[in-house]
């Protein structure tokens, strides 16, 4: 029997790759004659290199390959990076809750096409999101910037609702929030209900999400002729961060050597356009920027200096729509570099306005505890109803 076989050798692997492992492992486990378990143990580290992950899972031949993880965390841009490995070669997770994945483990977990986790199986707290240890504080708070929207843009491209940012935000480095089954479906965690399948269900690399679970994923179904949500290809921009200030870094990481020091107006000639990094040139330098702190000439014009209060996010343009139509307030829907649709306020407002009305906002229960200031200079164009 599938479950009952899972089980047992989750159980042994639980004995012999403690969670508390200091370097990140990878082993695989026969379940039958069609499936294997591959299962990620350790710490992620910065460092780690992950093509022995990728060997696991091209070479198990005829069986279908399952992650599973016993974690404590670690690195989040790692196991983001794991992440979309897992999920590049279609591989399915699978969390029980007699081992251990937690902190960026999550991250990790969330990658895969097909996600199941038993109750109480998966932990967030503050520090998947926010390492900042042994830098400056100027740093630390980039850092911070940076990864926070590294996370959000990661989640939202697995499908999952970025609100979970929220609550694993109220936990601190020494507590941990392990999500109920009904937070992992509210946040879109797992896609199947959290029971375990029946023996006869084929839980591998070839399964196929059915049409309530495809729901929850990305909606990369907007059709690529469709002349609404074409986006425009970056060729120049500005600095424009909320600090002020920014650094060019030698590569496509946060910490990353700092080649000069930017600030806000700072002009870029956009040279290639990575998932999360523009290449650029500026000041007589190449290096890489964000998307989150270059304005881009091609995409929506606002003043330079005002912001945005985004209220909601959707992948899908049905959602974001009927959302806006249905809103008391002055909203629309914005296309997002990641072809996610933003809903914010119409109208964008000089920093100490918007704080102001952000506040008011929450305070009279108009717009959700997680709505938040932005610069949005992701923002491509306004799409939808506006109202």
């Amino acid at each position: 029997m599938f479950v009952k076989r899972f089980l047992v050798g989750a159980a042994i692997a639980a004995l012999l790759f403690p969670a508390g492992a200091t370097a990140l492992t990878f082993s695989t486990e026969p379940i039958d004659a069609t499936k294997s378990v591959i299962l990620v143990s350790g710490v992620f580290e910065p460092s780690e290199s992950l093509s022995s992950f990728v060997s696991f899972a091209k070479g198990l031949g005829t069986r279908s390959g399952i992650v599973v993880f016993n974690s404590i965390g670690g690195n989040p841009s790692k196991a983001i990076e794991l992440g979309r490995l897992i999920r590049a070669l279609s591989l399915p997770t699978f969390q029980m809750r007699g081992m251990e994945c937690s902190s960026a483990c999550a991250l990790a977990f969330m990658g895969g096409t097909v996600r199941f986790a038993e109750t109480g199986s998966i932990g967030v707290h503050k520090t998947s999101f926010a390492d900042t240890s042994a830098i400056s504080v100027d740093d630390a708070v980039s850092y911070i910037q940076h990864q926070t929207a590294e996370t959000i843009s990661y989640m939202t491209e697995m499908g999952i609702d970025p609100s979970l940012l929220q609550l694993s935000l109220r936990y601190e480095k020494d507590d941990m929030r392990y999500l109920s089954k009904s937070e992992m479906q509210q946040y879109r965690v797992t896609t199947l209900g959290n029971v375990p399948p029946p023996p006869e269900t084929e839980v591998s690399a070839n399964t196929q999400p059915s049409a309530s679970e495809t729901a929850a994923l990305p909606a990369y179904r907007i059709a690529d002729d469709d002349p609404r949500f074409q986006i425009p290809l970056a060729k120049t921009g500005k600095i424009r961060v909320p600090k002020g200030k920014e650094f060019l870094r030698a590569g496509e990481d946060q910490k990353s050597e700092k080649l000069i020091s930017l600030r806000n107006g700072d002009k870029v000639d956009i040279l290639a356009i990575g998932d999360r990094w523009y290449l650029v040139r500026t000041k007589g330098k190449e290096g890489y920027v964000h998307h989150n702190w270059v304005k881009v000439d091609q995409f929506l014009s606002q003043p330079f200096d005002n912001r945005f209060i985004q209220i909601k996010s959707f992948d899908n343009f049905a959602e974001a729509a009927a959302y806006v139509r249905g809103s008391s307030l002055p909203v629309t829907a914005y296309l997002a570099t990641n072809k996610w649709f933003a809903v914010a306020l119409m109208r964008s407002l000089p920093p100490d306005e918007a704080a102001g009305l952000l506040k008011d906002l929450k305070e009279k229960g108009s717009v959700p505890d997680d709505a938040f200031m932005t610069v949005g200079n992701t923002y491509v164009k306004s799409v939808c109803c506006s109202n």
